[in-house]
C-alpha cells in the first residue's frame, strides 16, 4: 500500500479520529475498547485501512456512491483544473462546467430540461417538496400541497426528508415531523400484503389510488418514489406497477417525483432506474454516483412545465423559486460529474452493469439454492439484495443480529457488503451488494464466495 498522505504517523491519525470524529451510523462506546475503522487508500474495487489491511468493495463506498471506482486521475484532475481556475460561485450566476454538465445530463434524460443544483441527495429531495408547496399555493389557492412517499422507501435525513421516509427507524425520536407527508403501502410481492392476488404489480400502484381518494385527489400535489427502493430492503417493482402509477398521476394531476439518489448515473444498466420502465417524471433527483464521490453534488432536475410555473408572472416578486444553495455554486461538483460520464461512456460501464448484474444474480441464485437461510433474491443491474429468513414457508426474518454477523464475517475476511440498518423494524434482514460498475466476474466470485463462507460460519 503505497501512501498519499500527510503522515506516516497512522496510530495518531487513529487516535485523533477516536478523540474528534462523530461517525455516522455508529454508536461510539465501542470505539472505547475498539479502534474506529480509518480508510486511507482506494484504487479499483479496493480500499485499504490504517492498518493496511486490504479489502474488496462491495457497497461502492459504503453507500453506494463511488460508481466508477477509486483512483480516477481523469476525475481528479478536472477537478483539481477546475478549481485553481474558478473553485466558486453562488448558484445565482452559471459556470462552464455547471453548463455543459446540465447539457450533457439532459442528453440522457428525455423530457426534461432544468436542473437545480445542491450538494446532498436530502437537499436536492427538499427542493422539490418546496417547489411543490410553491406550486400549490401559486395554482391551487395552497390547498393542493399533501406529498405521497412509499413505506420502506427512503428520501434524506433532514427533518422533511425524514417526515416523507417510509423507514420508522430511520426517524424514531427526530419527530414531530411536518404535516402534509401521506404514507403510501410498499410495492414488494415477497411480503405481499394483499393476499393471493393474480396481478400484484397492479394491485400494489391501485393502493396507492385508494390513498388519494382517501386523502382527496385536490389535496395531493406529487408523490416521490424510489425506482427501486435501497435501504428499505432492494426492492424492484413488479411487472404492472409503473404503468398504472404513471396513470394514476396523470388522471388526478399529481406530479411524479423519481428519487434516483441511489439509482442514478448508471447503477442499474440504464443512466436512470425510471428508465426501465418507460416513466415520464415531473422531477428527477439524484446525488451519489452523479460525481462517484469525487466532489459533492446533487441535481433537482424538471420539466420545462414545471420551469414555466416559477416565471409566470415577472411582476410579482415572489413568483420564483426563492431558494439557494451555498455548496451548489460549487464549481468541483459539475466537473466531476463531467469527468464521471465520460467513463461512463468511454468504459462501456453501463453495458457492464447489465451483463455483470446478470452474472451476479445468477451467483445469488446458486447461494440461495444452497442455503435456506436466503427466503429471496432481488435486483436490478449491480444493485442487488438477499433477504435472510428463518423459515422459508413462514417468511420469518432472521434477528438482525444474525445479519449483521454476516457483514462483520465477511469484512474480517476483506470483503465489504451491506445490510439493510435502522430501517424497517423486524426487517433489517437483507444484505446488500452494490459494487462498482467496473466490477468484473473475478470481483463478483470472491464476493459471493465471502458471503457463501460466511452463511456457513453463522447459521452452521
Amino acid at each position: 500500500m503505497e501512501s498519499g498522505f500527510y503522515t506516516n504517523d497512522l496510530e495518531r491519525i487513529v487516535e485523533a479520529d477516536r478523540k474528534n470524529v462523530w461517525h455516522h451510523l455508529s454508536p461510539h462506546k465501542k470505539y472505547e475498547t475498539v479502534d474506529p475503522m480509518v480508510m486511507v487508500e482506494g484504487k479499483g474495487m479496493h480500499v485499504w485501512d490504517a492498518k493496511g489491511k486490504k479489502y474488496l468493495d462491495a457497497v461502492s463506498g459504503g453507500v453506494w456512491t463511488v460508481n466508477v471506482g477509486y483512483g480516477r486521475e481523469e476525475i481528479a484532475n478536472a477537478v483539481r483544473d477546475q478549481l485553481v481556475k474558478l473553485n466558486y460561485f453562488a448558484g445565482s450566476a452559471g459556470s462552464i462546467p455547471g453548463a455543459l454538465f446540465s447539457e450533457k445530463l439532459l442528453e440522457k434524460m428525455p423530457g426534461l430540461s432544468r436542473v437545480y443544483f445542491s450538494n446532498s441527495g436530502s437537499e436536492a429531495n427538499e427542493k422539490v417538496y418546496k417547489m411543490v408547496r410553491q406550486i400549490a399555493h401559486k395554482k391551487y389557492g395552497g390547498k393542493k400541497y399533501k406529498i405521497l412517499y412509499r413505506d420502506r422507501d427512503y428520501h434524506g435525513t433532514t427533518i422533511g426528508t425524514l417526515a416523507s421516509g417510509g423507514q420508522d427507524e430511520r426517524g424514531a425520536q427526530y419527530g414531530p415531523f411536518p404535516e402534509g407527508f401521506v404514507r403510501v403501502p410498499h410495492c414488494m410481492e415477497y411480503r405481499g400484503q394483499f393476499g393471493d392476488v393474480a396481478d400484484y404489480g397492479l394491485r400494489a400502484a391501485n393502493a396507492i389510488e385508494e390513498v388519494i381518494l382517501r386523502e382527496g385527489p385536490d389535496t395531493i400535489g406529487a408523490i416521490v418514489l424510489e425506482p427501486v427502493t435501497a435501504g428499505g430492503g432492494v426492492i424492484t417493482p413488479p411487472d404492472g406497477y409503473w404503468p398504472r402509477v404513471q396513470e394514476i398521476c396523470t388522471q388526478y394531476d399529481i406530479l411524479l417525483h423519481i428519487d434516483e439518489v441511489v439509482c442514478g448515473l448508471g447503477r442499474t444498466g440504464t443512466w436512470f432506474g425510471y428508465q426501465h420502465y418507460g416513466i415520464k417524471p415531473d422531477f428527477v433527483t439524484m446525488a451519489k454516483g452523479v460525481a462517484s464521490g469525487y466532489a459533492a453534488i446533487s441535481c433537482t432536475v424538471t420539466t420545462e412545465a414545471v420551469f414555466e410555473m416559477f416565471k409566470a408572472n415577472p411582476d410579482d416578486p415572489l413568483d420564483y423559486f426563492r431558494d439557494i444553495s451555498t455548496f451548489g455554486g460549487c464549481t468541483a461538483g459539475p466537473a466531476a460529474a463531467l469527468a464521471n460520464m465520460q467513463i461512463i461512456e468511454d468504459e462501456n460501464l453501463l453495458e457492464n452493469v447489465t451483463e455483470m448484474g446478470d452474472y451476479l444474480m445468477g451467483l445469488m441464485q446458486g447461494l440461495m439454492d444452497k442455503h435456506d437461510v436466503i427466503g429471496d433474491v432481488r435486483g436490478k443491474g449491480l444493485f442487488c439484495g438477499m433477504e435472510l429468513v428463518s423459515d422459508r414457508k413462514t417468511k420469518e426474518p432472521v434477528d438482525e443480529k444474525l445479519a449483521q454477523a454476516v457483514t462483520a464475517d465477511c469484512m474480517a475476511n476483506g470483503v465489504i457488503i451491506g445490510v439493510t440498518n435502522r430501517s424497517v423494524p423486524g426487517f433489517n434482514n437483507t444484505l446488500c451488494l452494490s459494487p462498482a460498475l467496473i466490477c468484473t466476474k473475478a470481483d463478483l466470485d470472491e464476493i459471493i464466495g465471502a458471503i457463501d463462507a460466511a452463511l456457513g460460519r453463522v447459521f452452521g
